[in-house]
């Protein structure tokens, strides 16, 4: 019985979710449209309210821990599902993200990552990819601010281990800003597929900075182990189990 109450309550979670999307966009795109910084205003307001009424509906709630970056600054960051992605938008002054280009035909998703100064890219082509990415953030096209990667390139499920890609490194190496890794355990509550949402806390943890200046190598030998490690820190905090055992 608890648990069909729980999928119940994920269910209208998830509707009002995605119909206060429809609606935060139908408010704020006049603004937006006529300055559009405020695009900024539209993504902390909906963020908010997801991080509230997932505490209100599924008894989800969420912290930030960490010192949150408010410079120009590549963000190297562990993604579990959707809701990592709120919790750093809510709090970040600028985000941006370099994301798969298929999300640019996504309804209201694709118009505001636009407007956020997004930067979109073919996955599939590896070592293009990162040049045309390397050289969409060098352009200077998008708006300065707070530039968020995946280096492992998609959402992992919580205790799944996937190596990191290097296209983070090669962008932090060119790129010649500091990098810092973000932490989450959000999967443990929230997958990447399926409706349940599961009462707990949720956490992104900004983690200590990766100066700029290292080679390629000793940037790629340090940012997995320091996410990885605070990451299965932070899951066991919630009782979920080492991948290592």
């Amino acid at each position: 019985m608890r648990l069909a109450l729980q999928y119940l309550l994920s269910v209208i979670f998830i509707v009002q979710m995605y119909l206060a999307m429809a609606l935060y966009a139908l408010f704020w795109t006049p603004f937006v449209m006529l300055r559009r910084e405020a695009v900024f205003d539209a993504v902390h307001a909906y963020c908010r309210w997801v991080r509230v009424s997932a505490a209100v509906l599924v008894g989800l709630k969420s912290e930030i821990r960490g010192e949150v970056p408010s410079d120009e600054v590549l963000i190297g960051a562990k993604h579990q599902s959707f809701f990592d992605i709120i919790l750093m938008c809510s709090v970040l002054p600028r985000p941006k993200f370099i994301m798969k280009k298929e999300l640019l035909w996504a309804p209201i998703v694709g118009w505001y990552a636009k407007k956020l100064g997004c930067i979109p890219v073919d996955r599939g082509k590896r070592g293009k990819a990162i040049k045309m990415m390397v050289a969409a953030v060098q352009a200077g096209t998008a708006w300065p601010g707070q530039l968020i990667i995946y280096p492992q390139g998609t959402r992992v499920a919580a205790g799944t281990v996937k190596p990191y890609k290097v296209g983070v490194g090669v962008l932090y190496s060119q790129l010649g800003q500091d990098c810092v890794p973000a932490a989450t355990n959000v999967g443990v509550f929230w997958p990447r597929h399926g409706l349940l949402r599961k009462p707990g806390l949720a956490v992104v943890e900004f983690l200590p900075r990766i100066p700029a200046g290292l080679s390629v190598e000793e940037f790629m030998g340090r940012i997995e182990p320091e996410i990885e490690d605070a990451s299965n820190r932070i899951m066991a905090e919630v009782g979920f189990p080492s991948p290592h055992g």
